[in-house]
């Protein structure tokens, strides 16, 4: 259902979006309260709201202000997105800090399912085109809601040990998966240099949570991708996310391989890849991920020995 502005965030953006240039019309340039909100999704920590000012409509993000650092990220791996020129990504219009919320506003797009298919399998590997000095970030961001430690390495392989699969791995532990899990785990860490010998890819600028979810399609077929979770990595591990969940039609692949062939090894490299957003899945929701984040350690271990 939608709202009359109400909230001081939502004064406060509004505010913010109308004081900056070109963003607003003529015809929004009434009243500090104009504004309709309408909540269309979220979690427990963020909130999702289409906001019509006037005649321009924003997608808008909300979170605690404990949660700004969070926001913030996003919009600094949108802009590094786009700024790539590869892939089509949501604009940032426009940010507010409240007492009540941090929030953000983004342009609206009509996203429809699909278009994850060649024209995206294309675009991907142009983005991953573009590198890094490192493998990292310039600052540290959230994988769905974990936090991701992203502090530089040079090295490929201790970086994905380190900064990926050991802090799940000390979570899983703090949630009480222990047992077979963390024995295996820590087994896995120890592996992780072996399993990736010999490969040695470039830090390629990577969307970082790249599932179905988070890419569609604009009514002209162009493709769209959103909900970053940026860094500088294996161009693999965003191509593996894509067949984590399905979603991604068999041309996708086999555009990416033809602009940008994959090195001998990459189905071990995407179970390993791909173990990590597991075991957040079991850090975040639970239980039902426990089996499949054991069997991928098991099997990780197998071709390790």
């Amino acid at each position: 259902m939608a709202t009359p502005v109400a909230d001081s965030w939502q004064l406060t953006l509004i505010a913010a979006l109308k004081a900056t240039p070109g963003i607003l019309g003529a015809a929004s340039s009434g009243n500090g309260r104009a504004g309709t909100w309408t909540r269309i999704g979220g979690n427990g920590s963020v909130s999702v709201w289409a906001l019509a000012v006037g005649g321009t409509r924003f997608f808008v993000k909300a979170a605690p202000p404990d949660r700004a650092d969070m926001l913030s990220a996003e919009v600094e791996a949108l802009a590094a997105l786009g700024e790539a020129g590869a892939l089509r990504v949501p604009q940032v219009y426009g940010g507010a800090q409240a007492k009540d919320a941090a929030v953000v506003a983004l342009e609206w797009l009509d996203i429809a399912d699909g278009g994850r298919d060649a024209m995206l399998g294309r675009a991907l590997a142009a983005l991953h085109a573009a590198q890094g000095p490192g493998f990292g970030w310039h600052r540290d961001n959230h994988i769905g809601m974990t936090p991701q430690d992203n502090a530089w390495s040079d090295d490929w392989a201790a970086f994905f040990r380190d900064r990926r699969l050991a802090p799940q791995l000390a979570l899983a532990a703090r949630n009480g998966y222990t047992g077979s899990l963390v024995r295996g785990g820590e087994a896995l860490l120890r592996c992780v240099p072996a399993l990736l010998d010999g490969h040695h890819p470039a830090p390629s600028l990577l969307h970082g949570d790249l599932w179905a979810g988070n890419a569609g399609r604009l009514a002209d077929g162009t493709p769209v991708v959103f909900d970053p979770a940026s860094y500088y990595g294996d161009r693999e591990a965003d191509l593996a996310m894509t067949e984590l969940f399905g979603g991604f039609a068999p041309e996708f692949y086999a555009a990416y391989a033809e602009a940008a062939p994959l090195a001998p090894g990459y189905p071990l490299r995407r179970t390993l890849y791909n173990c990590y957003h597991v075991l957040n899945h079991l850090n975040l929701f639970g239980a039902a991920y426990f089996a499949r984040a054991e069997s991928m350690v098991a099997e990780l271990l197998a071709a390790a020995h």
